[in-house]
């Protein structure tokens, strides 16, 4: 009987070794694969926040949008304070509403009336205030989600976005000379969390995956010169996309890190 269980404590410190052993290369492999990756990805730096920030109300009439915009410290068409810090691509002409309709890139408005053309019928319709150098506002009331139904250029019907969605941001564009430094990747979330136990924001960047968990900006390192691209795809905690509309979302951009570069 001693034999025996000198045996099994035996096998059960080499099983618990094994298991250990198996534990540690796990972590080891998965920080290889972390360090093997050719973009970096680095959580934002704190921003001025806009607690205040308010979309009111919103119109559309004969192509011409009217936004009602409620803040005693956010305004349009300032510059953000620490914009000169955050060393990224940087509005001249401030802070700045983000208009985004469907799968489109988003347009940015300075003012709070404007003209924009939509084609008639059903469209999703989100915008929200961004700081100057493009980082979106993400408190409550500072943004606006609609479905609505166009007609001659006017609103003639709208409800609210019910569904999970995401709505790419940035980047956006072409990022010349210093812009090419620190390009920040933001993007929008509505009626969903994201978090390690629960729906998650997939980011591939040129082919390369880096799963996003936390709603904040990432400055992206080391791209390359010339044409880059990103898919953001919301998904669920099995890794399956969420079905939602305009899930996922792809944009082209383009890197050109030499100022007096010229295109061939």
């Amino acid at each position: 009987m001693k034999k025996l269980i000198s045996y099994s404590v035996f096998a059960l410190s080499i099983l618990l070794v094994a298991c250990k052993t198996d534990t540690n290369k796990s972590a080891e492999q998965a920080a290889e694969l972390e360090d093997a990756k050719k973009y970096t990805l680095i959580p934002f730096t704190e921003s001025p926040q806009f607690p205040d920030a308010k979309i009111q109300n919103v119109s559309y009439n004969d192509g011409r949008f009217n936004f009602s915009i409620a803040s005693e410290s956010y305004e349009l068409g300032v510059q953000t304070t620490d914009a000169e810090q955050k060393m990224c691509a940087n509005s001249a002409q401030g802070q700045h509403i983000h208009l985004i309709i469907d799968n489109a890139p988003y347009a940015a408005k300075y003012t709070a009336q404007f003209d924009y053309k939509i084609e008639d019928g059903p469209h999703h319709m989100l915008a929200f205030l961004s700081r100057s150098y493009h980082e979106s506002i993400k408190s409550n009331g500072a943004y606006t989600a609609q479905i609505v139904e166009i007609k001659d250029s006017s609103i003639i019907d709208a409800k609210p976005i019910s569904d999970p969605m995401l709505f790419y941001s940035r980047p956006k564009g072409a990022y010349i000379g210093d812009d090419t430094n620190k390009v920040m990747l933001d993007f929008y979330l509505l009626n969903t969390k994201i978090a390690q136990d629960g729906n998650y924001v997939e980011a591939n960047i040129n082919g390369e995956i880096h799963n996003l968990y936390s709603w904040r900006p990432y400055y992206i390192e080391n791209l390359p010169d010339g044409d880059n691209e990103i898919t953001l795809s919301l998904k669920d905690n099995n890794g399956n996309l969420v079905e939602t509309p305009l899930n996922p979302v792809t944009r082209q951009f383009k890197i050109q890190k030499d100022p007096v570069a010229q295109d061939k």
